[in-house]
């Protein structure tokens, strides 16, 4: 039985994640966003000028000039830009790095949440509550997350590789390159590097996510507005995307600049960590800025949501005497 609940939620996830990759692409290029004016040194050097007839000198202070960004636009733009400029595949770019999270990542965090959930569930009214859904969300999202960063930290990079000059692209070929190249230039630790963020947000996401669509499901059930079959599961798989969305796009945010952080010409990294990345984001673009990109992060957790469940109900049929 706990087997089987690996193979059903690691099928169901990879058919989501592929289906909504192109969504999750954007989503990253539009968290991205401004960085420049989050990293950028307040002021340039004094200039002195050379000494008046009096022999006196004087040094002026002067500002930066705005830094050079991509214009702030919505989803549909971010989408045909990448198109014009990148072509049609770029919307698949890192989609092996989808796959690889996906097995690891979903896979783990759904084996294990029906395993925790089955144990805590109710033997004799065959119930489990909220909070309990919760706590078994949060248990697996943590640990499916750490064991698949190493495949979003290549994914998050071959998504967001497009959106920089020719000759600073990392062009990875697929993730197993991504990965290699990683471990041989910055060493084994960067394949976990935002892990911490990966794991907060995982987390938040499954424990929102799984038990959201659980606890929905069953009122809608119990109180017989729908009964057991597709508009249930589109239903309540929606309202478990939103709540999903709303609740880690803060994070992820955060974990898609740290991962894809580059050294500066000084060898220094932009962010010292977490909380310095959500701290110079903020001041530098406001408060808002935590939730860039969250009109795709909705219409891909939406979606994927959708797509993940319903498969997900359909898989359980197709192995239920296995």
């Amino acid at each position: 039985m706990g087997l089987k609940g690996f193979v059903e939620g690691g099928i169901a996830s990879i058919v989501a994640g592929c289906s909504t990759h192109p969504l999750d692409l954007i989503k990253v290029r539009m968290q991205l966003q401004g960085e420049s004016a989050a990293v950028a040194p307040p002021l340039r050097p004094a200039l002195a000028f050379h000494p008046n007839i009096e022999g006196a000198a004087t040094a002026v202070n002067m500002p930066l000039p705005p830094p050079l960004q991509q214009p702030k636009v919505g989803l549909v733009s971010v989408g045909i830009r990448i198109i014009r400029t990148e072509g049609v595949p770029a919307l698949f770019s890192g989609v092996s790095a989808t796959m690889l999270r996906q097995t690891l990542y979903s896979t783990t965090r759904m084996g294990l949440y029906e395993i925790l959930k089955n144990r805590w569930t109710n033997p004799e009214t065959k119930t489990i509550p909220l909070t309990k859904k919760v706590a078994a969300g949060l248990i697996a999202g943590g640990i499916g997350a750490a064991v698949g960063n190493p495949a979003d930290v290549a994914m998050v990079r071959m998504q967001a590789d497009g959106r920089l000059p020719v000759a600073q692209r990392r062009n990875y070929k697929s993730v197993v390159d991504a990965i290699g190249q990683m471990t041989k230039s910055e060493g084994l630790r960067s394949l976990w590097r935002g892990s911490s963020l990966t794991v907060n947000r995982a987390m938040i996401v499954t424990a929102s996510q799984l038990a959201s669509y659980d606890q929905i499901k069953e009122t809608i059930l119990k109180r017989g507005v729908m009964k057991d079959g597709l508009g249930t599961h589109v239903t309540a798989s929606f309202a478990a995307g939103f709540v999903a969305a709303v609740s880690s796009n803060p994070v992820d945010v955060i974990k898609t600049r740290v991962m894809n952080m580059k050294p500066g010409p000084d060898g220094e990294m932009p962010y010292k960590g977490a909380l310095d990345c959500a701290m110079k984001t903020v001041k530098a673009e406001g408060p808002f800025a935590l939730y860039k990109g969250f009109i795709p992060t909705i219409s891909r957790q939406g979606p994927f949501t959708i797509i993940l469940f319903v498969t997900l109900e359909q898989v359980r049929k197709l192995l239920k005497d296995f």
